[in-house]
This record gives structure tokens, C-alpha cells and sequence, in this order.
């Protein structure tokens, strides 16, 4: 099942570069995403390897496969003295596709590696990409987008992405969406419509326990969503002095943990008042009905929970379904929308939504193709997959993956100057129980000629869901927190040789139980030289750790030497 899962996912990864078309990013949710227009970034063309071509319609085309091998050295600084080798071979590959019908990018890796000793040998799949293509140019769009990361999950429940120290349990995390948009014309009436199916699964094999000789953490499985929306509006000056509108949309999320669904129906209706040549004065109203519901656990003849093969409670098929969330009734908002130049976009909404005041809002500025800064305001119901889907949506489809240079693994976060390009704020915690979330998230990126600096930040709260009298009735109420930190800097010394850095750092703090808050925070660093045409040496060092209350920091440095070949 292990090397199928990887499979799908490689071959996943591929049909999203086969594809062909252009289309613009398009929020299913009306979740105040502003984005911004910048110059067109300029064309390096220092990347070793990497093979260029530009078609028709000026289209340019990136791709960089390659493989490489690799000798690691990992020594365990706390608690323990523990010293560890292993070797690595991997196969990838890089692309990128920038036309007028099509805008793609794509990092893709298989890693095999071979372990002496107490390290064991493992297959790891990681990569990311996003594809944006126009079937009908101007009117029908397609876009679909898929990740996969090794992470560590914590006792706490808290994800920890790309870490090599020896602690929390390893798995995979898979994510992939795909979905087309409309826009289109009705005389003066603006048609705007969207549908998206998501889908996520983490691996886990083992059972994570919240303490040693504790109960099993109950991470999450996977997850399907279907979202859709329509909106039909005219702009103000056309038929009337200020624009106005109606729309609708529907969002369902079922997670195979205990059965649990998240059914969201609504429709509303806006208007839009000009204050002036870029500012305007917003607001909406309508109705929605947001249910969540599940089914309980198996239980056996004493009556105890009965925990599967890969560390899940067993759901009971026959249980009744139980409603651990129903709202219905008015939802409003009011706000500013405010655009002075094609390079910057702000909007900020206030108002009430799941039976509660509810806030949201974004501001996008890019000054020049060389600098971008992208800071958004969230609120919504989900599960972990539905969540993690809605990020991986807002990835831009023009990006190079932030690795890190010792495991292989993708970053937090993306380099891009393009709108949001960090995934750490959706990781956060991988517990099953649906929860609305709100934060916060910004990134900031700028291109100094040899120079690429680029930082993502934010803060995510979680207060979960749960239905009385199932086993997750516990959770309901419960709030765990994450404050994260990303960050790379990229500069190329000279004609031949490189420098990349990266740092990270999150803080979670969780709701469940005493003595469940920790950190985690590493820095790689990784130099590069050309050796030939096709031949690249890297050398490598990273520390990373974890720090829990109650229990010992664990802390890890690695070293590493390895050639790529790129074809």
C-alpha cells in the first residue's frame, strides 16, 4: 500500500506538468484573497542545468531533471550522544512552463535511502506543484495542484515539517486538488463560477501516543471536499450607481475518521459602493446552514474504543450519526476595498458568520518585479485535509521549492514572488476533529540580482469540533495554537558556486491536557559548485530540535556530501 500511495503520487505530480493552458488563481470562498499585478520577474539565466525554450506566444519552458547521491551524518546532541550514517539516492526533476495558455511549475523528488546500523532503509516521495490552464481562453479555466512532504508528528499532535531530528514519528502527508472556473458575460452582468474536488491523506503506520504508556493520538486519515460558488454582478456606473450582485456556494468535507462531515450551504447578496476612483465600500447579506456531524467509535465487549492497524479509531458503521455542529440563519459582512495601482490590493471585512462575529481580509503590494509582500486574514470550518487543500490552492504556479539540502524534503514555504506561498500555517496540528480555524499569514520575498531573501510568518488557532457522547467528545472545545516562522536566503557567488540557507521555527502551544506545549526550530545551510556542464558538488550542514515541557529538548546536527547530475 506504501509503494502505491508513492506511485499515485509521482504519477499525479506528472499529469499536472502534461497539462496546457493559462488561467488566473480564483478564491471558491469568499475569504477576502487580494492579489496584485507586478512587471513580469526577470529571466535568470544562471541556473546550471536547467533547460530553456520558449514557443509560440512567447511561452517559456524550464525543465531540470536530474539525480543525485549523497552521503549523510547525523549526531544526536540531546538527550543521548546517538551517531548515525546513511546514503541517499534520489531522482527529480524541476519545471516550469510560463505562457499566455499555460503557467505551471513543478518540483518533484524520489528519494531511496540506505541505512546502516540503527537507520533503516525508507522511500520517500516529495514535491509540489501547480498548474493554471485555459480550455476555453478568456471564459473556462482548469486548475489543479498536489504536494507531498515527509513530516514528524509530535505526541502533541503538532507537524513538524522537513526535521531530521530523532523524535515524533516520521510520515508522509499527501494533498491534491483539481477543479475548473468560469467567467463569462451576460450582457453587462459578470458570471463568475468554480468547482473544486480536494483530497488528502496522511501515512501514518504507527501509533503516535500523546505520553509514553498513554492513549493513542487520533491523527488523520483522509479526507474529500467538494467546493462550489457562483456569483453573477454588475459593476457600479454600469446599470446602477454602485455594483450589486447574488451568489452561492456549498462546501462538504468527509473525513474517514469516525465519519465525520462538514456540510456548509450559503447565499447572499452584495453591494459594492464607490468612494472614490479606487476605494470602495462593500457588504453583503444572506443565509447559510452549516452542519458537522459524525459516528462513533467501535467498541469491544469491555467497552474499550478499538484502535485499527494504522493507529485510527475503528469507526462503527452501525452507530447513529451524531451533530456535533448545526447553525443556520442571517451571515453579514461589511468593508473597504481599496486598489490605487495595479500593484497593490487591500481589503478588510467585518461581520457574522457560524453564529459569531467573524473577520477576514487581505493586502497584496508588489512595487516592482523584484519585490512582493502578501498578508492575509482567514476564518473557516474545516478538517485538516480541507484546510491544508484551501493552501495548496493558493500556491502561485510560478515558484522554485525551498529544499532542505540534508533530507531532501520541501520547505514551508516557496520561493516566489508571486501571492501566498507558504503551506507550514496549514500543517499545524494533524488531530482528525473538524475545528474552525483563524490567523493569520504573510510572506515577504525580494530579488536583489545574485541575492533571493524571502520570509513567511503567521499565527493559526484551532478550536475543534466534536460531538457529545462519541469518543471525540472530549476535543470539542478544545484550541491548540501555532505561531511559525520560514525563511530562506539564496545567493549565487560567482559563475560557478552558490550559497542557500534556510530557518524555521514554530511554537504550539495545545489545549489538550497539561504540559502539551512545545517548539521546534532548525537552519541548514548548503554551498553548491559546479564541477562540469551537468555536474554539481554539495556540501551540506543543518541543526534542528524540539522542545517539549515536561520532557527532554532533542536536538540533531547532520552533515552532508553529495554530487547531482543534471541532464
Amino acid at each position: 500500500m506504501k509503494h502505491r500511495t508513492q506511485i499515485i503520487s509521482i504519477a499525479a505530480l506528472g499529469l499536472a506538468l502534461s497539462l496546457s493552458g493559462h488561467a488566473h488563481a480564483q478564491s471558491m470562498s469568499y475569504d477576502g484573497k487580494a492579489s496584485v499585478d507586478s512587471d513580469g520577474g526577470d529571466e535568470d539565466g544562471g541556473n546550471g542545468g536547467k533547460k530553456h525554450g520558449k514557443g509560440r506566444g512567447g511561452r517559456h519552458v524550464s525543465l531540470q531533471p536530474y539525480i543525485e547521491a549523497a552521503q549523510v551524518a547525523n549526531a544526536q546532541l540531546s538527550p543521548g550522544h546517538d551517531f548515525r550514517t546513511y546514503t541517499t539516492v534520489a531522482a527529480g526533476l524541476d519545471a516550469s512552463i510560463q505562457g499566455r495558455n499555460t503557467q505551471a511549475a513543478a518540483s518533484v523528488r524520489y528519494e531511496r535511502r540506505f541505512g546502516y546500523g540503527k537507520t533503516s532503509d525508507s522511500d520517500t516521495v516529495s514535491g509540489v506543484a501547480r498548474i493554471a490552464t485555459a480550455i476555453v481562453p478568456h471564459a473556462v479555466n482548469l486548475e489543479a495542484g498536489v504536494m507531498a512532504a515527509r513530516t514528524r508528528i509530535q505526541d502533541n499532535g503538532a507537524v513538524v515539517l522537513g526535521s531530521t531530528a530523532s523524535t515524533g514519528g516520521s510520515t508522509q502527508v499527501y494533498s491534491a486538488y483539481a477543479g475548473p472556473t468560469v467567467h463569462t458575460h451576460a450582457g453587462e452582468v459578470a458570471i463568475d463560477g468554480g468547482y473544486r474536488f480536494g483530497y488528502t491523506k496522511v501515512g501514518t503506520d504507527a501509533n503516535i501516543t500523546t505520553a509514553p504508556g498513554g492513549p493513542a493520538l487520533d491523527v488523520f486519515d483522509h479526507s474529500t471536499s467538494h467546493n462550489a460558488e457562483i456569483h453573477a454582478g454588475t459593476k457600479a456606473g454600469t446599470v446602477l450607481p454602485v455594483g450589486i450582485g447574488v451568489g452561492g456556494g456549498f462546501y462538504q468535507e468527509d473525513i474517514s475518521n469516525l465519519d465525520q462531515r462538514i456540510s456548509d450551504k450559503h447565499v447572499r447578496a452584495d453591494v459594492a459602493v464607490p468612494l472614490g476612483s479606487d476605494l470602495q465600500l462593500v457588504g453583503g447579506v444572506g443565509y447559510e446552514k452549516v452542519q458537522i456531524s459524525a459516528r462513533d467509535a467501535l467498541k469491544d465487549t469491555a467497552g474499550n474504543p478499538v484502535i485499527g492497524a494504522n493507529g485510527r479509531y475503528v469507526t462503527d458503521p452501525s452507530s447513529p450519526r451524531v451533530m456535533a455542529y448545526d447553525t443556520s440563519g442571517l451571515i453579514w459582512d461589511a468593508g473597504l476595498m481599496w486598489r490605487p495601482s495595479r500593484r497593490t490590493a487591500f481589503e478588510a471585512h467585518f461581520g457574522r458568520r457560524y453564529g459569531s462575529t467573524s473577520y477576514y481580509g487581505s493586502f497584496a503590494y508588489a512595487p516592482n518585479s523584484r519585490q512582493s509582500l502578501n498578508i492575509s486574514v482567514y476564518d473557516a470550518i474545516s478538517g485538516f485535509g480541507g484546510q491544508l487543500n484551501s493552501a495548496l490552492a493558493g500556491l502561485p504556479t510560478d515558484f522554485e521549492a525551498a529544499r532542505n539540502p540534508l533530507s531532501g524534503d520541501i520547505g514551508g514555504c516557496l520561493v516566489s514572488l508571486e501571492k501566498g506561498n507558504c503551506l507550514t500555517g496549514a500543517l499545524g496540528s494533524v488531530r482528525s476533529a473538524t475545528f474552525r480555524a483563524r490567523g493569520i499569514m504573510g510572506s515577504y520575498g525580494v530579488s536583489l540580482g545574485r541575492i533571493s531573501v524571502g520570509v513567511g510568518a503567521g499565527y493559526d488557532r484551532r478550536k475543534f469540533i466534536a460531538a457529545a457522547g462519541t469518543i471525540l467528545a472530549a476535543a470539542n472545545g478544545v484550541v491548540d495554537e501555532n505561531i511559525w516562522l520560514a525563511s530562506y536566503l539564496n545567493a549565487k557567488l560567482d559563475g560557478r558556486s552558490s550559497l542557500a540557507t534556510n530557518l524555521w521555527a514554530s511554537w504550539f502551544q495545545s489545549g489538550f491536557g497539561v504540559n502539551n506545549d512545545g517548539s521546534a526550530m532548525g537552519a541548514t545551510a548548503a554551498y553548491n559548485r559546479s564541477i562540469s556542464d551537468h555536474l554539481t558538488g554539495t556540501v551540506a550542514v543543518g541543526i534542528d530540535g524540539v522542545s517539549r515541557n515536561a520532557q527532554p529538548s532533542t536536538w540533531d546536527a547532520s552533515a552532508l556530501v553529495g554530487v547531482r547530475y543534471s541532464f
